[in-house]
């Protein structure tokens, strides 16, 4: 630790990332508390106050190390990649300026990409109005338009799907009307990511016995109680997994064994879909040293 204290550079972004129920948080704290770090959260969900139980904030894990971005949104927003990059940014100047080492945390992949590589054809906003005359076009329709218009080098499109392809026509059109749109955006250069990867079944198990014990903590509870607070069903099953399958129980619409089950299967296939993700950032040139 002490050689990593004196030869790494001050601005190094360490990141643990990891499927749910991995251990990242655990890890990260105790990381931190060894080389004078805070941790920047990048999860999509931990950013809502009042969501604790079923966003598994475990903020006990924490102690005394400092942590970004938990607690900043009411229940009701709606929270996305950008307002994430934002806010990551303003948090990571922060800790370098107090001269602390960052260490990003989590497993929203996305978040974590959209930091470490530029994307800036992501970032042009969905026009519903134009996808909605744009979806009744063939796919041939669609791809004499974009030959049309040309596609920039950079700029990859799936000619094999429809949906995929009514947003690369949107983006392309977006580009002539908005010319300026550069390759400016800001992005981490010097970072080292850690992955956490235990075994299928250790994974498994994990998930499960730590659905157990959220319930025993008041999973049930905690959504109630957003109810109360005024946050709409409609934001809750938004919310996906632990809020939305909480809500359908308490609507009457699943018993409690068809809750357990299916919230249960859905946490696993979301696990597999974050491990499906790590891998994709693999192939896109982010290493990952797993763990």
């Amino acid at each position: 630790m002490n050689q990593a204290k004196e030869k790494l550079s001050p601005d190094l972004l360490l990141i643990i990332l990891g499927p749910t129920a991995s251990g990242k948080t655990k890890l990260a704290a105790e990381l931190a508390a060894q080389i004078d770090g805070e941790i920047i959260s990048a999860d999509s969900r931990q950013v809502y106050r009042h969501m604790d139980i079923g966003t598994g904030k475990d903020l006990a894990e924490y102690q005394h190390i400092p942590y970004h971005l938990i607690n900043i949104k009411n229940p009701g927003e709606r929270y996305n990649v950008d307002l994430f990059r934002a806010d990551f940014f303003q948090a990571y100047d922060y800790i370098i300026g107090e001269q602390k080492r960052p260490i990003l945390c989590g497993g929203s992949g996305s978040y974590i990409q959209t930091i470490l590589q530029k994307s800036p054809y992501a970032q042009i906003p969905k026009n519903y109005d134009l996808q909605q005359q744009l979806i009744g076009l063939s796919k041939a329709e669609l791809i004499t338009q974009i030959r049309h218009i040309g596609i920039p080098k950079d700029f990859k499109v799936d000619f094999d799907n429809h949906k995929r392809l009514v947003r690369a026509l949107e983006i392309l059109l977006h580009l002539q009307q908005h010319p300026e749109i550069s390759h400016a955006q800001r992005v981490i250069d010097n970072y080292l990511v850690f992955g956490i990867h235990s075994h299928l079944e250790q994974r498994r198990a994990s998930i499960t016995n730590r659905l157990r014990e959220r319930l025993q903590q008041g999973l049930i509870e905690e959504v109630e109680s957003l109810m109360e607070m005024g946050v709409s069903e409609a934001d809750l099953i938004y919310y996906g997994l632990e809020y939305k399958y909480a809500t359908l129980y308490l609507q009457g619409s699943l018993t409690y064994p068809e809750f357990f089950s299916k919230l249960n299967t859905e946490i696993h296939r979301y696990a597999k879909r974050q491990m499906t993700y790590f891998r994709k950032m693999e192939k896109d040139g982010i290493q990952i040293n797993w763990l």
